[in-house]
């Protein structure tokens, strides 16, 4: 069906009417650039949030649902 379509459009080989656009061309490429350049910089942003606080040990707790079958001896 849809090589049936492409034969037709082909077939038909007259000169379609371009849809209008609001802006020139190398306007779209520009917003894009800089709507992922700000997308970049929102992630980049994020990058230190792990060195907020001094790293803190955690404690093996006996308690928990699924116990760390890895502490080294710290819990039983």
């Amino acid at each position: 069906m849809l090589f049936q379509q492409i034969a037709t459009t082909v077939a038909e080989g007259g000169e379609h009417e371009l849809a209008p656009l609001w802006a020139e061309p190398w306007v779209f490429g520009v917003v894009m650039f800089a709507i992922l350049l700000v997308l970049m910089f929102v992630t980049l942003s994020y990058t230190n949030l792990g060195n907020r606080h001094a790293p803190t040990e955690e404690h093996a707790d006996p308690h928990r649902q699924h116990p760390n079958k890895h502490d080294h001896g710290q819990g039983h």
